[in-house]
């Protein structure tokens, strides 16, 4: 198979999405740097879906870099290690970027502290087995680092009844300005191959699929020419569209399948994991190592030094803007993507495992007609737009009437993942994301009917 033949068929999702500018320029070609230590790190024990890690250290306590300091609370969850060698200064609760304080572990580091890792041991992880595999991501503190921050280990055991044929490598990377997973493919092709390896041994699958949009030509060659004789692991260019990278669009761009609704990917013998999350499987499990670092991208108008910086976990973002050279005009931070990230309302707030990139937006960068809200013209473009087949005009109406419950029970309000795509082509500037993620979090904390 030749490498014209994987772009020859652009494969996509049937319904919607959008092209917005990229800006993946600035980036993409800036090879992975290592970010120095800041003096103080802080460890959210809630970096991750599920339950809270429970801290191991005391304050007062001299932890070295790679140590375990908080243990997994129950199966969803995952341990905590050390950034950086050096002393336990509080356990206190801190600003995280989804607003409220929570509960974090606060390390003065030691002045010229080592990036060494202390804290490891090597394992033969191909003589696993694939219990003790899911038992050693676990230990890991492996995540999502797409950006869902979901426990690794537990998608890599089917539940009874049901089991795992294919896995689904995500190196789509669709968000604007990201282009972290596009230099961890080029620069740590080997360690996403051995994830992968591993991966499929964990779980019995029988093959495994790398989806690469197709604006990352590089990328899709690099991996390609590792697996000219491989049986088990293809690559396939996809094309570039928001939001290829969801894990629905990209089951449905690959396999020609779609999730039913309120289903899962292993419904359909199916396991998805992001390029950046394999890489880090490949390359902690055979050290016995724990995830004390990610690559991410810094980036935007408001940043002088853009650039893929790979962070410890516990940075706060200040730190990061001030080595990359922020713009004494930046007046917007957004952890994440701008089409899916979270506007960050102190830059106390660190850099945990699932962020993956920090765009700066300065003053004058933004519409400023987009500030403004207008009525719903009935236009039907975030219709068209919606990958999810839903009805966002429809929805935002009902959201503005606080119809919540008829929004989630008519209008299958829970099938949206928030990925945006409505509200960027809405030319009445509408936040519908916004109403949604509103709607959503109103309707979990309404009572249980007890019908």
């Amino acid at each position: 198979m030749s490498f014209l033949s994987l772009f020859r068929r652009h494969k996509t999702f049937s319904h919607g999405g959008i092209f917005p500018v990229e800006h993946k320029e600035l980036t993409a070609g800036l090879a992975i740097r290592r970010l120095p230590f800041a003096p103080l790190m802080v460890v959210p024990l809630a970096q991750h879906k599920g339950a809270p890690a429970v801290p191991l250290v005391a304050v007062g306590q001299e932890v070295v870099r790679g140590e375990p300091i908080a243990r997994a609370e129950g199966h969803v969850s995952v341990p905590m290690h050390a950034p950086a060698t050096g002393r336990v200064k509080a356990i206190e609760l801190w600003p995280t970027a989804e607003g409220p304080r929570a509960p974090a572990i606060v390390i003065d580091v030691y002045e010229a502290a080592s990036q060494e890792v202390l804290y490891q041991d090597e394992v033969d992880v191909m003589r696993l087995t694939p219990q003790a595999i899911v038992d050693a991501v676990k230990d890991a503190g492996l995540v999502g680092l797409g950006g869902a921050a979901f426990p690794s280990h537990v998608k890599l055991r089917a539940p009874e009844g049901k089991r795992i044929h294919t896995l689904l490598v995500n190196g789509c990377e669709c968000e604007p300005y990201l282009t972290c997973d596009h230099r961890v493919m080029l620069e740590q092709t080997d360690a996403l191959l051995r994830g992968i390896r591993i991966v499929l041994r964990a779980t019995g699958a029988e093959r495994a699929l790398i989806g690469i949009e197709d604006n990352k030509p590089d990328a899709v060659a690099a991996i390609a020419t590792r697996l000219v004789d491989d049986p088990v692991i293809r690559v396939q260019a996809i094309a570039a569209k928001y939001p290829q990278g969801a894990e629905k669009m990209l089951i449905e761009s690959l396999l020609d399948q779609q999730i039913p609704e309120g289903g899962l990917p292993v419904d359909l013998g199916v396991a998805v994991y992001n390029v950046g999350t394999l890489a880090q499987i490949g390359d902690l499990l055979p050290s016995g190592r724990g995830l004390i670092e990610r690559v991410v991208t810094v980036s935007g108008p408001g940043v002088g030094k853009p650039g893929n910086y790979l962070v410890p976990i516990g940075t706060p973002v200040s730190f990061v803007l001030e080595q990359a050279g922020v713009r004494g005009d930046a007046n917007e931070v957004i952890l994440g993507g701008p089409m899916m990230g979270m506007t960050v309302a102190s830059l106390d707030v660190p850099v945990t495992k699932g962020v993956s990139g920090i765009v700066v937006y300065a003053r004058g960068d933004q519409d400023q007609q987009a500030r403004f809200v207008f009525p719903c013209i009935k236009c039907s473009r975030c219709v068209e737009a919606c990958p999810m087949h839903l009805n966002p005009s429809m929805l935002g109406q009902l959201a503005q009437k606080r119809d919540y419950e008829r929004m989630e029970s008519d209008f299958h309000l829970n099938q949206c993942f928030e990925c945006g795509c409505c509200a960027y082509v809405c030319p009445s500037n509408i936040p519908l994301t916004q109403y949604f993620r509103i709607a959503k979090a109103i309707n979990r904390e309404r009572p249980v009917s007890a019908e």
